[in-house]
């Protein structure tokens, strides 16, 4: 669904890159991570995907069609969902939807039920500069939805959202994944990236350090640990064991079968700490 090759933006168009020799794939019905902290990258790349800056140097095509040559068919095939909501604040809930919808060429969706999707049921006739910024991005994010996009652009879908709210954003990106679309979700939050790709990169300075599966960069990176607490003489202990070494392995063994245990987790690496061993940076 998405092929860059050679990608370079200068904002003031000399050798200062924004985005320097960026290369990915995305595959039909993936949902791709792309990492980074902010000024990374993220945006500029995003930006030329969807046609909102202008390819300077390299190959994009985005669901089969050439960056270079953007047609009107294209826009009927994506979705994008920004960080910053620009909605029309003098309109209605319901009038930004209905208005956005006549924009495509294809069939769209029922606004009253993204709205309740979102959670805003109630509110579709209130103008939404009465809304509260959460308000604003659920909308924005319903509002990428409305022509049932192939290709779906995300830019940080739950920031600013409470945890029940955030929950039924990533519910509703599952779903839609399960039909069929590709995400490509632009984030520096490492916990929804864990949660919902299948693939992330991790951008700095404007190159791509590393792309990988989320499962293969714990494998590589985590350290192979079991960190158990369990009663002993009316105590309670802690302890952590390699699940390598075969004395730790051994003696793991003999106190699940001899002791009561009150918690074990493994104690694999999380997606912020292998970035920061990977690229030297922090997500700020």
């Amino acid at each position: 669904m998405i092929n860059v090759e050679g990608l370079y933006h200068s904002y003031s168009n000399d050798d200062n890159f924004a985005v320097n020799n960026v290369n990915f794939k995305v595959s039909k019905g993936e949902i791709f991570g792309f990492l980074g902290p902010s000024g990374a990258g993220k945006s500029t790349t995003q930006g030329i995907l969807t046609g909102l800056l202008k390819l300077q140097k390299g190959n994009v095509s985005v669901a089969g069609y050439d960056i270079r040559n953007i047609s009107r068919k294209m826009f009927n095939s994506i979705g994008l969902s920004f960080e910053q909501s620009n909605v029309y604040s003098k309109m209605t809930a319901l009038e930004n939807l209905k208005f956005y919808s006549k924009l495509f060429d294809v069939e769209t969706y029922d606004p009253f039920k993204l709205i309740e999707m979102v959670g805003l049921k109630g509110k579709e006739n209130i103008r939404t500069g009465e809304f509260s910024k959460g308000m604003k991005h659920r909308l924005t994010f319903a509002r990428s939805m409305i022509n049932n996009p192939s290709m779906w652009f995300l830019d940080e879908p739950t920031t600013g959202l409470d945890p029940a709210i955030a929950a039924d954003i990533k519910n509703i990106i599952r779903e839609r994944n399960d039909k069929g679309a590709t995400v490509f979700l632009t984030t520096h939050n490492m916990f929804i990236a864990d949660e919902l790709c299948d693939r992330v990169a991790f951008i700095v300075d404007g190159e791509i350090k590393l792309i990988d599966s989320p499962k293969n960069l714990k494998l590589q990176y985590g350290k192979k640990l079991v960190e158990i607490e369990y009663e002993e003489d009316g105590n309670v202990k802690k302890q952590t064991f390699s699940t390598i070494i075969q004395k730790d392995k051994n003696f793991l063994n003999k106190i699940i079968a001899d002791r009561k245990i009150l918690t074990m987790h493994t104690k694999e690496a999380t997606l912020e700490e292998i970035f920061i061993k990977v690229t030297g940076r922090g997500l700020v």
